[in-house]
Formats: C-alpha cells, structure tokens, sequence
C-alpha cells in the first residue's frame, strides 16, 4: 500500500473524526452540481434527523430507548419481547460515526438489526431525530497539537470511548440473569457481536479481543498506518492480531476515505475467516439512511445469522463462488478462510 503524505492521512482524519450519517462533509466537498430536478428533489427529501423511525423488515418490529440502568446508551430491541417465542437475542455493540455521543446517528440500521431479534446497543444517547432525549452536544474545543510544528490538525476528543461497548456487554450479560430484568433469558450470551462506522469501527476493533466477541463487523472504517492526533482513532495495525473470530469489513468503494485503510487490514488478516464487502459507489456515508438501513443492514443482518445462529441462508450469502454478494452487481467480494 502506497504511504500517504501527511496532508493526505490530516485530511482522512478531520473526515473519520467528524463523519456521522447526517452529513457526510468528505464528498459533500466533491459532489457534481445536480440536475435541477434532481437537486429539487433532494432539497425537498427530509433531512436524515427528521425522518421517522422504521420498524425493520424482519421478524419483530423494533423500537429505541434510554434505561436508567445503562447510562449513556441507547437499546434497540424488539418492541415486544413477549413474542420472541424460543428465539434468543443475540447482542449488537455499536460505536457511532465520529466515535460521537449521538447513539441514534445510525438509527434506522440498528432498528433493522434489532427487528430479525437482536439486543442492539450504541454508544450515547438519543439527540436527534424522534424521540430526542437530549440536544445535539455543541462542538467541542480541539485539543493542543500533539508536538510543535506537526502538519496534522489538533482534533476534538471524541465523544465516547471503546470501554462503552464493554460496558454494554456486561450490562446485557447480567441483565439475561436478573430474574427481575425483562432481559431474563432472553439473550444468547454466545451470541455477542461488535460493530461500528468509521471511528465506530475502530472502537470495535479495540475491544474485538474480547473472549466473549463471536464475530466482529467493521463498517466504513480500518486502523490508520500512521499513529493519529486523535487517542481514540490511535490504535497500530499490530491491534489486528488480537481479531480471535470472523470478521466482515463493509466499506462503500473507492469513493470511501476509509477505502484503503480498511482494505490494508483486509490484506493483514490472514488467521481468521475475513470477508471484504464493498457496496459499490455509495462511498463514506454508506446506506444507513435507506429504507431499513439498505444494502448494508441485509448483509449484516446475513453475517450475524449465519456466525452467530448458524442460518445455512445467511452462510449462502457468503460461501461459495455464485454466494449471494458474490452475484450481487451491487457489491464486490473479497475473501479469506472463508469457502
């Protein structure tokens, strides 16, 4: 992989920092003027913070909340628990666009991942869209240059931390034996995934050693080459090693800043089953904001049943010469230890 100048990897970072689905600035930047019909359209279309919370396409319609119990955490679950039937729930941590505290910033994929019956858990708390508990946090102040004279800008701490997603495992682990929790029995404590977008998905990867972690799905995001301004995003490609389960990366082209460094993780990956996907030209914002979380969200959705419920349909999607990505235009497939 060819090195970066410093201007380069300075700018993916301001990208990655700052990247939450609402706005998307790395190819807003870009973007060809539109048609003017076109571009009436997309003045007209609902904001993504203004649009109304789906209720996922899969088995159990889906709802969002706050807990007391888990602070700093927003629960996507199956709206009635009571007719989950034998089904377990499996667990989906998720760390947020920008590493952000904005935990419905990705609202409509988690409620698609949590209506096929998964206990999905993001970092934050509800500050956009329905059901708003709290403003939108103002910008935060950036921070002292790491060292005189460096070409990288001085970026805002994040808003959240990977010791969330711990903390939400652990939650959901003793909520399952809590004869007082709606949560008791209901959850497969095998059955645990960590995902996230973008500096999200770096967060998934600082806890992806976990020995409770089955599986691990990195969306739009991968480790950096060189070290980054930002201690959340700082995590050196030896991280890597510590991938003990199969893997999926879901990046959205060449068109996405994460492109390279996630496919640089692909081609270190080598002891684990590991699955590159890229939805081809959707770039950095990926399809979180489709109907029902779009490409993305049905493949993670695939991924979780067949690592996490052995589903032979889910496998289908992923094993084989003609899987089901595989023939899928939209998409292109890259593999290992996987057919």
């Amino acid at each position: 992989m060819k090195r970066r100048c410093p201007i380069a990897t300075a700018s993916m970072l301001i990208a990655l920092a700052g990247a939450s689905v609402p706005a998307i600035r790395a190819e807003a930047q870009t973007a060809p003027q539109a048609p003017a019909p076109v571009a009436a359209q997309a003045a007209a279309a609902p904001r993504p913070a203004d649009r109304p919370d789906t209720m996922g396409a899969g088995a159990f319609p889906a709802m969002k909340e706050e807990v007391a119990s888990l602070p700093d955490h927003v629960i996507y679950r199956p709206a009635d628990l009571g007719k989950l039937g034998s089904t377990k729930l499996g667990l989906y941590l998720f760390g947020n666009g920008g590493c952000s505290n904005d935990g419905a910033s990705s609202r409509l994929h988690l409620l698609e991942i949590a209506s096929h019956g998964y206990l999905a858990i993001a970092l934050g708390r509800i500050r956009t869209g329905p059901g708003a508990t709290v403003p939108p946090e103002p910008p935060r102040p950036p921070q002292p240059p790491a060292a005189s004279g460096t070409a990288r800008p001085a970026l805002p701490p994040p808003g959240t931390d990977a010791k969330g997603l711990t903390a939400a495992l652990d939650w959901a682990l003793a909520q399952n034996v809590d004869p007082v929790s709606p949560y008791h029995g209901r959850i497969d404590p095998k059955a645990v995934a960590v995902s996230g977008y973008s500096c999200g998905g770096i967060q998934a990867l600082q806890v992806a050693d976990d020995a409770r972690v089955k599986t691990v799905i990195i969306m739009n995001s991968g480790l950096f080459n060189d070290a980054s301004p930002i201690p959340a995003m700082n995590v050196p490609k030896s991280r890597l090693r510590d991938v003990h389960t199969p893997i999926f990366y879901i990046l959205g082209g060449e068109k996405d800043i994460a492109y390279n460094n996630g496919m640089d993780d692909f081609a270190r990956i080598n002891h684990v089953p590991i699955v590159a996907g890229n939805v081809l030209g959707v770039g950095h914002g990926g399809t979180y904001w489709e109907p029902n979380g779009g490409k993305a969200a049905a493949a993670v959705v695939a991924w979780l049943n067949w690592q996490l419920r052995g589903d032979a349909r889910g496998k289908a999607m992923f094993v084989g010469a003609n899987c089901g990505l595989c023939t899928d235009p939209a998409w292109k497939i890259e593999k290992k230890r996987i057919d």
